[in-house]
């Protein structure tokens, strides 16, 4: 990390960068003040249903209890890894004909979801549920909340759900407009407090960020995240495409929502990992994992338990990064972080991005000087470089 002088900071992690914003307070329930952490099935084990064939890989009761125990085991829900969220195919094909109430599937989830809701409480952890605004739900066609929203509000509450992930398949423009305030409203209703993660402005041809700023805690500005460096260059891409209208309408109780985290599956290098973690803590994102706990490799389990890069992504502050400069295949990403100096000058988290590229010998370290002021970094008073992990490179006034 890199401080600057009169305990004013700049935290620089060779692959980090961010910069200073004004801070906003979002919905008014009290939750996510900092960025989510924790863990979802998709998109590594997507709607994988058939548990004859790959009784590992299933969205099943036992996935979610053996993922349960291995956060807390591993060490994940001791740096903030908190929210357990299972996405879509956990339901039946059809509600209760009775009730009218979601159900989930009877074969891959037995014990029923307070039951599992306990479990995941029990060890320590907070029950997230996936749902969908619309007719149907997106990958497993599953009912969606359309006309059903307070009782599948209450539903949610009853299990014990602390976050719903909503979706907005199969609805209109229109429907999904009315549809994310008023399920919104419903959850309010119910007393249970719920963060509240909306896919409504990918929905949307213009979305309106202060609309949805007022509604949800976080919100899906890009399509689903891939397992691949290209998937993860193309979000970074269409946030800073975006940045400042993301930026206005962000911060705590309300975040951009990148997508999930895609460390240790099968196409990241260790590099590529570095990049997705520093660049999701620079923008202040929600961190949400989505992989197989058992066999993350050691080093990207020692990545995703940084508490340096955490500790950037949960500041205090709330005020998201952005990129602030971009020269070949360089990029520099500046978020404004905690501590300010005694004449209010805060300090910052820096990354540098190498997106590889270069022609004449696409593996070879590169030099790469920039004055800090191109960076928006001009204090008077210099700056002091804190570093504990990672490689420096030299700073300039």
């Amino acid at each position: 990390m890199l401080v600057p002088k009169s305990h004013l900071e700049i935290v620089l992690i060779l692959f980090l960068s961010c910069g200073a914003f004004q801070s906003v307070h979002g919905l008014e329930n009290g939750l996510a003040l900092v960025p989510p952490m924790g863990w979802m099935t998709f998109e590594r084990f997507r709607c994988m249903t058939n548990c004859e064939l790959f009784p590992r890989d299933c969205i099943s009761e036992a996935l979610i209890r053996r993922t349960a125990d291995l956060l807390v085991s591993e060490g994940y829900a001791a740096v903030g890894y908190q929210y357990l969220i299972i996405d879509d195919c956990w339901m039946e094909a059809s509600r209760d004909r009775a009730t009218h109430e979601l159900q989930p599937n009877l074969n891959r989830f037995p014990s029923g979801m307070r039951v599992l809701g306990d479990y995941i409480h029990y060890n320590g952890l907070k029950f997230g549920l996936y749902h969908d605004v619309g007719e149907k739900t997106c990958m497993f066609r599953g009912p969606g909340a359309a006309r059903h929203f307070e009782l599948d509000a209450q539903t949610f509450a009853s299990w014990g759900v602390d976050y719903v992930k909503m979706d907005g398949c199969y609805a209109t423009e229109e429907d999904i407009d009315r549809g994310y305030p008023d399920f919104g409203m419903a959850m309010n209703l119910t007393g249970k407090p719920m963060v509240y993660s909306c896919s409504w402005p990918f929905y949307k041809s213009k979305p309106d960020y202060a609309l949805i700023a007022k509604h949800c805690n976080l919100w899906r500005f890009a399509a689903d995240v891939q397992d691949s460096f290209a998937s993860v260059i193309k979000i970074m891409s269409r946030y800073s495409n975006k940045q400042d209208v993301l930026i206005a309408n962000a911060g705590p109780g309300r975040w951009n929502d990148p997508d999930m985290l895609v460390l240790g599956n099968f196409r990241l290098s260790y590099d590529a990992s570095r990049v997705q973690l520093a660049i999701w803590a620079v923008m202040g994102a929600p961190l949400i994992m989505t992989n197989d706990l058992e066999t993350v490799r050691p080093e990207i389990k020692q990545l995703l338990q940084n508490r340096d890069i955490i500790a950037i992504d949960q500041d205090s502050l709330g005020q998201p990064g952005k990129m602030v400069l971009k020269v070949q295949n360089f990029q520099v990403w500046v978020r404004s972080v905690n501590p300010m100096n005694d004449v209010g000058d805060n300090s910052f988290a820096v990354a540098f991005v190498n997106q590889g590229g270069y022609a004449l010998c696409p593996l070879c370290p590169q030099k790469f000087e920039v004055p800090l002021h191109r960076l928006g970094l001009k204090s008077r008073m210099g700056y002091n470089v804190m570093y504990r992990k990672f490689r420096l490179v030299q700073a300039e006034r």
